[in-house]
């Protein structure tokens, strides 16, 4: 592995930070200022982790009220 992934892989923010960020960005509000800043210390494995869960979380979330709905009408 090169130097700039690994420097890259060790950025500081925490995963509860990546998921707060990704959060945001799902939401479509972020300052341009906080965007930078995120990408300047945002581990990119954070990213990616925190996307998937979130993506499953938004999924099932639309099933499962899909489903609530259904059963309501019937």
């Amino acid at each position: 592995m090169s130097d700039d992934l690994k420097e890259i892989a060790q950025r500081k923010l925490s995963f509860f930070q990546t998921l707060k960020a990704v959060l945001w960005a799902l939401f479509g509000v972020r300052k341009g200022s906080g965007y930078q800043e995120d990408i300047a210390k945002l581990n990119p494995v954070h990213i990616f982790i925190a996307g998937i869960l979130l993506t499953v979380i938004f999924v099932v979330g639309l099933v499962k009220l899909a489903g609530w709905a259904i059963s309501q009408l019937t």
